[in-house]
C-alpha cells in the first residue's frame, strides 16, 4: 500500500511541474508601477550610469594632465643638465686650469720621494 501512495505522490509532483529544490510559492509584489513610472526609473538609471562614466573619464583626464606636467619638468631638467655639463667642461678645460692664477702661483717641489 505504501508503494502506491509513493507512486501517487511522485505522479502528482510531476503533474504540478515541480522540480527538486524549487520553491512552490511565487512572490507577487503589492506595488504596481505604470508605464510612466517605468520610463522615469529607466531614465534615472541611465542618468546615474552616465554620471558614473563621466566621473571616471574626468579622473583619467586629470591623471593625463599630471603626467604631462611631469614630462615637461623632466624635459626642462634634462635641458638644464646638458647646459651644466657644457659649463662644467668649459670650466675644467686643461688650458683654463693651467693658465689660471691659482696654477701660476704654484711652485714646483724641491724633492720628490717615492715609496716602495
Amino acid at each position: 500500500m505504501s508503494y502506491q501512495t509513493t507512486s501517487q505522490f511522485y505522479s502528482s509532483r510531476r503533474q504540478a511541474n515541480w522540480n527538486r529544490n524549487q520553491n512552490t510559492v511565487a512572490f507577487v509584489s503589492s506595488v504596481k508601477l505604470g508605464p510612466v513610472a517605468h520610463t522615469v526609473l529607466i531614465a534615472l538609471m541611465i542618468t546615474v550610469l552616465g554620471l558614473v562614466y563621466l566621473t571616471q573619464a574626468t579622473r583619467a583626464t586629470g591623471y593625463d594632465y599630471e603626467a604631462q606636467k611631469i614630462d615637461s619638468q623632466i624635459a626642462e631638467l634634462s635641458t638644464k643638465k646638458g647646459d651644466l655639463e657644457v659649463e662644467n667642461a668649459r670650466l675644467t678645460a686643461l688650458e683654463n686650469v693651467q693658465n689660471s692664477n691659482v696654477a701660476k702661483a704654484m711652485t714646483t717641489p724641491a724633492a720628490t720621494d717615492y715609496v716602495r
